[in-house]
């Protein structure tokens, strides 16, 4: 299997087009580095590079490799940097869905404090009935807040169902999803706050 350090010698050399120049590059001897490319040739089975006295140049399937390869260091660093930027950093955006309800006060006093912790957190909230939340959380929304109802007497007429409907609030997110760290972090203080209420 290459690895990625490999993989990073191997588009030294190619930029470089000298083994020499870019072990001195890469602060390795340049035996080391020519035996390292020598076992990525026959890891792969290819020729990779045409040599000479002075200089290396690619061959076909090196240029092609070359290509690749500057796409696979780009992605493992680029992913590497958002690893570190999220642990460090946690950022995004947390989309929630619920309903309105008097209990969306709770909802909005944990939000302002997470987000007086974590300043580079958005939130973006949908209100809807059950079923519409439920159809978003099936395609990306990500996490559903469904609350107990509570009409407000004083503004509405209210007409109570007997038997009485009772309804519990509840916290869901879908099954094996992979969740951003600031959603995992959202979902960690709503439970360590909620043991506190």
């Amino acid at each position: 299997m290459m690895e990625i350090r490999v993989l990073k010698y191997f588009l030294a050399v190619a930029r470089e087009e000298n083994i020499t120049k870019a072990a001195a590059l890469l602060h390795i001897t340049q035996p080391t580095l020519s035996r390292q490319l020598m076992q990525l040739e026959e890891e792969l089975g290819i020729k990779l590079l045409r040599r000479s006295k002075h200089s290396v140049l690619l061959t076909e399937e090196g240029m092609l490799l070359r290509r690749r390869a500057q796409e696979i260091v780009d992605l493992a660093e680029k992913t590497e940097k958002e690893l570190i930027y999220q642990e460090e950093n946690i950022a995004g955006e947390i989309a929630i869905g619920c309903g309105e309800t008097k209990n969306m006060k709770l909802l909005s006093e944990m939000i302002t404090s997470f987000q007086q912790q974590y300043t580079n957190v958005s939130f973006e909230i949908y209100t809807a009935i059950a079923d519409d939340v439920k159809e978003r959380l099936e395609s990306g929304i990500g996490i559903a807040l469904v609350m107990e109802f509570f009409c407000n007497q004083d503004t509405l007429c209210l007409r109570p169902f007997e038997p009485e409907i009772e309804s519990g609030c509840v916290l869901v997110w879908k099954k094996n999803l992979t969740l951003s760290p600031a959603v995992r972090r959202f979902i960690e203080y709503i439970k360590e706050n909620l043991e506190r209420v």
